[in-house]
């Protein structure tokens, strides 16, 4: 497949749509990278970026920059930020904060 060339694909029910393999691959995504969807004059763009923008707070940001961070960490930090995130589930579970 051209990556020059028109790629029509079909939207699901959820809203979404794969992007194919080789267009991934030209634009130098892989799984678990963190891409933005920008929408002007009726038309959506995708851009793999590395860097969420400064200043965004919102779920969505935050939650992308933790896993491109978790990403590049050792195998040791990310088993400890592992048992952090269990600790705090299960002292929400029983009603306590910490």
């Amino acid at each position: 497949m051209s990556v020059n060339k028109p790629i029509y694909k079909i939207l699901d029910a959820k809203g979404r749509v794969l992007i194919p393999r080789e267009a991934r691959s030209a634009a130098g995504m892989d799984y678990g990278d963190i891409v933005r969807l920008d929408v002007q004059n009726g038309r959506v763009s995708v851009k793999k970026i590395n860097i969420v923008e400064v200043g965004d707070k919102s779920p969505e940001a935050v939650e992308a920059f933790v896993h491109a961070a978790i990403r590049e960490m050792p195998e040791e930090s990310q088993i400890a930020i592992a048992v952090r995130l269990l600790e705090l589930i299960q002292q929400r579970k029983e009603g306590r904060h910490g």
